[in-house]
């Protein structure tokens, strides 16, 4: 079963190049009905319209920093969402300080008819918890760029066992409501008065998936943190090897360091993005093989395709 599904809409760095769109990301978490956004490029709304994402979903969007490839695209969409949406209630913006400024500063902003809820991470928080639900937490990290900057991790929250149906119906339990009670915990009586218990017929929690977001940084202890046992982590890769000394003089990371992040924390899947623009697709394959001496499961960020988790 999907626990989530990820979508990157724009996997370029500073500068567009070959096609590719600036940063952003959605998680789709079917169990929330939430949608999340990470980062908000130049043209996020864009490429969004092209996925099967519901705008009326989109919860919250977490910006990694104030760099315009990561935060252009907000005042578009923001402005959309109060066209399209005039029912909408809320919407969680997080990201360093500043947003705020840069939010307030949006001609209309005034007029919007959602109450925009900015939560502002102050330079030196060392983590923090930024949203919570029922079903899942994002906490933030500050990583190593040459400004303020963010990473995120989504938690889900523990998903139920697995019911044995097949068991539950033998102990004389019907088919119906009663079956979704013994699955969310609850004990129910058969129609012959007998008490059947939750844990009689399902099986133990399933941990919940994770996902780490780390651009633009430098490989840090924060980033290894925040992606520490994640099912996936998507981490810049802005340059290859040979430019390992501008990635360092510039807050990026080569695709081995990366992998080097990837395989120190212990994550399942790698996923590349924030690629320079001096790079054309082919060298994009390069980019990965690099990455993939230190951790197998790695692969290059497509635009608008979507990975299941």
């Amino acid at each position: 079963m999907t626990a989530f599904t990820l979508t990157p809409l724009g996997i370029s760095g500073a500068l567009p190049a070959y096609g590719r769109h600036f940063s952003a990301l959605t998680l789709e978490h079917p169990r929330s009905g939430d949608t999340l956004l990470f980062d908000c490029g130049e043209g996020t709304q864009f490429q969004l319209a092209q996925t099967s994402v519901k705008p009326s979903r989109l919860r919250a969007c977490f910006i990694t920093h104030l760099h315009g490839d990561h935060v252009f695209g907000l005042p578009g969409l923001l402005n959309s969402l109060a066209l399209t949406q005039p029912d909408r209630v809320d919407l969680l913006v997080v990201g360093p300080t500043g947003l705020r400024a840069f939010v307030d500063s949006l001609p209309g902003k005034g007029r919007w008819p959602y109450d925009l809820n900015i939560v502002e991470l102050a330079p030196g928080t060392p983590h923090a918890v930024v949203a919570e639900t029922a079903h899942y937490r994002v906490e933030a990290r500050p990583i190593e760029h040459t400004v303020p900057c963010f990473g995120y991790r989504f938690t889900e929250t523990d998903r139920p066992g697995v019911l044995d149906a097949a068991k539950a119906r033998a102990l004389g339990v019907p088919t119906g409501p009663a079956l979704g009670q013994l699955k969310s915990g609850q004990a129910v009586t058969t129609p012959d008065g007998r008490v059947v218990r939750s844990d009689e017929v399902v099986g133990p929690a399933q941990p919940g998936k994770a996902f780490a977001y780390v651009t633009d940084t430098r490989p840090c202890e924060a980033g290894i943190a925040l992606a520490a046992g994640a099912a996936v982590l998507y981490h810049e890769a802005t340059y290859r090897d040979v430019h390992a000394d501008l990635a360092r003089d510039r807050g990026h990371s080569t695709a081995a360091q990366a992998a080097q992040v990837a395989a120190e924390a212990g994550v399942d899947q790698l996923v590349l993005g924030h690629f320079s623009a001096r790079y054309n697709p082919v060298d994009l394959t390069h980019l990965c093989a690099e990455a993939a001496r230190s951790h197998q499961k790695t692969v290059i960020a497509q635009e608008l395709v979507p990975i299941p988790v």
